[in-house]
């Protein structure tokens, strides 16, 4: 379907559905460029989200449980491109799950919504130049497989956008503030400058995607007349416990919007 005109929402539709790779990266280029062009509204009347079991995927890769996944090292040339496969995987969902926040969530504000198709737009971006680089590597995405955890915590959170916010961008996505710098030092010290480059893209880019997380949660528990400290620890405690690992990166994380005390409560909580 075109997504150039009509409702944000429908567009928002048609890019969580698109299943190739490369449908799903061009469908978001188009409505973000649309949605930018003031081409598509945000429609107060429309009807209800339809539910979404699993949004559009490609045959390949192979979804397993993490713990089936193999271990590689960056040392050879399979486990570096395994390593950027991994990568390009989490980008990829990331495209859904800034659409899903657009498409699912309504009577949000328009800066809501310009704030996750401009990241859904990002993420597509990033995954397009962690493929390139797997394409240099002989490989292609859909050569490994993956696991679907992001898009689980998705599915855990569709009926509250509080628990969304708090928990996928500031927990599961936030998750790449913590491990990128390590990741990017590896690869430099292994002469792999072009990956290291385009994981310091990401990492600079992922801090204003986590901070949009931190913006809207505290903006929705506003809203619910909710505090947001106490909030976000007992949706850690719910939801997240076995997700965190320390040691976190705190500089990054206080940029992304992380008080004090929330930081304190995901090193109390980590395991």
């Amino acid at each position: 379907m075109s997504v150039d005109g009509g409702s944000l929402f429908d567009a928002a539709r048609a890019c969580l559905d698109a299943a190739s790779a490369d449908a799903k990266v061009a469908t978001t280029a188009a409505a973000a460029a649309a949605f930018a062009a003031g081409r598509l509204a945000i429609d107060p009347d429309a009807p209800a989200p339809r539910p979404i079991a699993m949004p559009g995927r490609p045959a390949r890769p192979a979804r397993v449980p993490p713990r089936s996944l193999p271990q590689r090292g960056l040392g050879s040339a399979v486990g570096r491109a395994a390593f950027v496969h991994a990568i390009a995987h989490i980008e990829f969902n990331a495209i859904d799950l800034g659409w899903d926040a657009v498409y699912r969530f309504r009577g949000m504000p328009d800066a809501y919504y310009a704030d996750w198709v401009g990241i859904a737009a990002d993420e597509a971006r990033h995954f397009s130049m962690l493929r390139t680089r797997l394409q240099a590597l002989g490989h292609d995405y859909g050569d490994f497989d993956a696991h679907n955890g992001l898009w689980e915590m998705a599915e855990q959170t569709a009926g509250d956008v509080i628990a969304r916010m708090a928990l996928v961008p500031r927990v599961l996505e936030a998750r790449g503030l913590d491990v990128t710098p390590g990741m990017i030092d590896r690869l430099r010290g292994l002469g792999d400058d072009a990956t290291a480059g385009i994981l310091a893209v990401i990492l600079d880019e992922e801090v204003a995607h986590v901070a949009a997380g931190s913006r809207w949660f505290r903006w929705c528990c506003a809203r619910a007349g909710i505090a947001p400290e106490p909030r976000f620890r007992a949706l850690l405690d719910d939801y997240a416990r076995g997700a965190l690992r320390g040691p976190f990166n705190l500089d990054a994380r206080s940029a992304a919007g992380f008080s004090a005390d929330e930081l304190r409560a995901l090193q109390d909580l980590s395991i």
